[in-house]
């Protein structure tokens, strides 16, 4: 006869505080956070675990809310015999290589139909381009190798820490890549469009072209940092931009498209490096702010070296 397993009841509440299933849910004293998420499902199949945030009831004095990681034992969160947690609904997901797929794969598709298909502008009331400047045909080589690359690293590159995103980013970010892009096609494949000198071009597309291999390269680095899993926990990068500056890839990735707006002078360009570099910067303050709280030096752990967040001298 087996000896039975022993198990233990957590009640999960809602937001509120209210209970969120009644009764709470059951499971094996060894039980991981994983299991617990997979008990909740049990008790209602539209919640499937990537759409589950759990999190400890909130302690005096405490501004944000221990989030209970998904490979870890229960009892590593719990002390006590009735341990509570709170369920937060996430929403729909999608897995990130399906939400990276669709908002790279609009440029791509997008900025071609401008170049090949001139008759478009007659839509604008505007005469079909008669003359293809050499800048505009490398502008669409330099665009397509771009995000070619991109959805290569999702599928073959990128590992990510959490599976999935909200359902919502696809739209939100499919929006602001697709209409982007739209915009630069225009502007930079218009019949009225009129290049810079050619020295310009060649330092222009020089520095992209440079960028987005060093780019890549920054990306295997990363890579290399996480197990195929994506866990691992986070880890001081190192090696080639690494050793100065905290973003490199992001770093490279402005630098790309300065070298693309140099050599094609377009307004729509210049406002997309703009929000892009924006929207960059922020994440990269965010993470060196991470990587300085998580390698703080003190009892045995590594100290963060002194290093840029982004684009040295300024940040």
């Amino acid at each position: 006869m087996g000896i039975a397993e022993k198990t233990v009841r957590v009640q999960v509440l809602g937001r509120s505080g209210k209970e969120f299933i009644k009764g709470g849910v059951e499971i094996s004293q060894d039980g991981t956070v994983a299991d617990l998420k997979k008990a909740i499902q049990r008790q209602n199949a539209k919640y499937y675990p990537e759409r589950q945030r759990l999190t400890l009831p909130l302690e005096p004095g405490q501004k944000r809310p221990t989030v209970l990681e998904g490979g870890k034992k229960l009892k590593d969160y719990f002390s006590n015999q009735n341990p509570q947690v709170v369920f937060k609904d996430l929403g729909p997901q999608v897995a990130y290589k399906t939400l990276f797929f669709f908002e790279y794969l609009g440029p791509l598709i997008i900025y071609p139909i401008f170049y090949f298909y001139p008759q478009i502008y007659n839509f604008f009331g505007l005469p079909t381009r008669q003359v293809t400047h050499p800048v505009q045909t490398y502008a669409l080589y330099a665009w397509c190798f771009h995000y070619a690359k991109r959805e290569f690293e999702t599928f073959f590159i990128h590992r990510f820490s959490h599976a999935t995103s909200p359902l919502a980013n696809v739209y939100r970010n499919c929006a602001y890549y697709w209409v982007f892009g739209a915009l630069i096609a225009y502007f930079v494949n218009h019949p009225l469009y009129t290049p810079v000198s050619r020295e310009q071009m060649y330092i222009g597309f020089a520095i992209e072209a440079v960028s987005q291999i060093s780019n890549f390269y920054c990306h295997i680095i990363l890579k290399n940092l996480r197990s195929p899993d994506g866990k691992g926990g986070y880890q001081i990068p190192s090696g080639f931009l690494f050793n100065y500056v905290t973003c490199a890839n992001y770093t490279t990735e402005i630098w790309q498209w300065i070298g693309f707006n140099i050599a094609t002078q377009s307004l729509a360009g210049y406002l997309f490096l703009g929000a892009a570099g924006y929207i960059m910067s922020v994440w990269a303050l965010q993470k060196h702010k991470r990587l300085r709280q998580t390698f703080d030096g003190k009892e045995g752990r590594a100290k963060y070296p002194r290093r840029w967040v982004i684009m040295p001298p300024l940040l």
